[in-house]
């Protein structure tokens, strides 16, 4: 038997932009310790080896910020703090139930678009 898949990828935004850039920063003085939270919760409830936790870049909606999109599910969670992750750990990652008052609203995060379409879009 293999080495069973994660059942979820977290991906946080870890994005730092330099002070005096226009666009908003998830990771600031504030929040540099949220991903580190989040690795920790994940600890502690016993689930790590199921749940995969995942720094990355900016993932464009910095107006939003601090974000984080819970696979699968397409699940952007925004405004996190360590309130909000430890709630979004036990009721969706554990409870399996999305916490829809912490979910982007859909005008910022519509349905996806296929490469195909967008390139149709795009005129090419």
């Amino acid at each position: 038997m293999g080495i069973p898949q994660p059942a979820f990828y977290i991906f946080k935004c870890e994005q730092s932009a330099p002070p005096g850039m226009p666009k908003p920063s998830c990771v600031t003085k504030d929040t540099q310790d949220l991903f580190q939270h989040l690795a920790t919760t994940l600890m502690q409830e016993g689930v790590m080896g199921t749940v995969q936790p995942i720094r990355t870049g900016c993932m464009n909606r910095c107006q939003s910020g601090p974000v984080m999109l819970v696979e699968p599910g397409h699940t952007m969670y925004v405004g996190l703090t360590k309130e909000k992750i430890d709630r979004i750990v036990q009721e969706h990652i554990i409870g399996g139930n999305v916490v829809e008052e912490f979910v982007i609203d859909s005008e910022m995060w519509d349905a996806p678009i296929s490469p195909a379409d967008m390139k149709k879009q795009m005129g090419r």
